[in-house]
């Protein structure tokens, strides 16, 4: 199989007498010695199995291209470009290269979204070294209208490991892009696994409490507490926000123990003692005044987009059912693209 189509080949095949072993060059000198597609067609299916459903990526090859190919050539070739995909993320040096030459600051993310798989509903938790150069600086006032620069680049990779895994990953991969501890920057949201997995890998990081998370918290808490209209708790939720930002999460969580002392309602004492009891852990994760001074990020959304772009867009598509093994291998092949190394990739697989 070759991109302009299906080619015959006449080849010679060697047997040694001795040893037995089988051998016949031409494969190898052509690049077909795996499942008789060039390396050429292998990586035109391999992006069309990681950007469709391997049947519609079918069709589109042979309207766009011409090239007939089933949906379980596409897929078997997909899925061991993939494999090959995942030892290159987080054992080759192109992507330390590259990172090397991004400008900024280094900042962490993770987060994990269910995968429908053969084994029930799975995590497959990506995770992202980035680096980022400061934007302008910002009063707590304009905190949400603000734009900070994109990122100069990014790694990401994606598993389904364990915690306990998912930490050692996160260590030898910041090792291996030379990242040093002290300065980088973790932003993640309020998921214990998060925070104690990094805290075993980073001593010395900035922890950064996502924003939008801790607000999403104070406005269910406001609609707890003004359940008679919307507007009230809006007003008081978006005041509370900007009052944490302002002042720091030490005064601001003093401020909420005095006014939880004030109330006596237990569907409201309920209320503000469950976000209490969220923020409390975070105290020194929310320092964003500081960060919107320095021009730095506060929120978290860079890994809400990786996670729909490397995965909700291709894995969760309807009715799909994926191995574990699977997965990982069609999300590789897409963290290669996220990551701006599909070509790096694919330059190394021609030697």
């Amino acid at each position: 199989m070759t991109v302009v189509g299906e080619v015959e080949l006449g080849r010679r095949y060697y047997s040694c007498r001795k040893c037995h072993e089988n051998q016949t060059p031409l494969d190898a000198w052509a690049g077909t010695a795996a499942g008789k597609c060039t390396l050429a067609t292998r990586r035109m299916l391999a992006l069309a199995g990681m950007s469709f459903s391997f049947d519609t990526a079918a069709d589109r090859l042979q309207e766009l291209c011409l090239l007939k190919v089933s949906n379980d050539t596409i897929r078997r070739v997909s899925e061991e470009e993939g494999e090959v995909a995942k030892k290159f993320l987080t054992t080759s040096d192109v992507p330390a290269k590259a990172f090397a030459k991004g400008k900024g600051d280094v900042e962490f993310y993770s987060d994990g979204v269910t995968v429908n798989t053969t084994e029930g509903w799975r995590d497959l938790r990506v995770s992202v070294f980035d680096k980022r150069e400061a934007g302008e600086a910002t009063t707590p006032k304009n905190w949400a209208k603000r734009v900070l620069p994109a990122p100069t680049v990014r790694i990401a990779w994606a598993s389904m490991a364990a915690c306990e895994q998912q930490g050692i990953a996160w260590k030898n991969q910041g090792e291996r892009l030379g990242v040093v501890d002290g300065h980088l920057s973790v932003l993640a949201d309020g998921a214990k696994w998060i925070w104690d997995q990094a805290g075993q890998c980073w001593k010395n990081a900035d922890w950064v409490l996502d924003v939008f998370h801790v607000s999403e918290h104070i406005h269910d808490c406001g609609k707890a507490i003004h359940s008679q209209t919307d507007t009230q708790a809006r007003v008081w939720s978006e005041a509370q926000v900007q009052s944490l930002i302002e002042k720091g999460p030490v005064q601001y969580i003093k401020a909420l123990k005095a006014v939880i002392a004030l109330h006596s309602d237990p569907a409201k004492l309920k209320a503000l003692e469950s976000l209490l009891s969220y923020l409390t852990p975070h105290v020194d994760s929310m320092w964003y005044k500081e960060r919107l001074a320095a021009g730095q990020p506060i929120g978290s959304g860079l890994i809400e987009g990786a996670n729909k772009t490397i995965v909700s867009n291709r894995l969760k598509l309807n009715s799909a059912r994926w191995t574990p093994e699977h997965a990982e291998q069609i999300s590789a092949l897409r963290c290669l693209d996220y990551s701006g190394l599909w070509t790096e990739f694919w330059l190394e697989r021609t030697g």
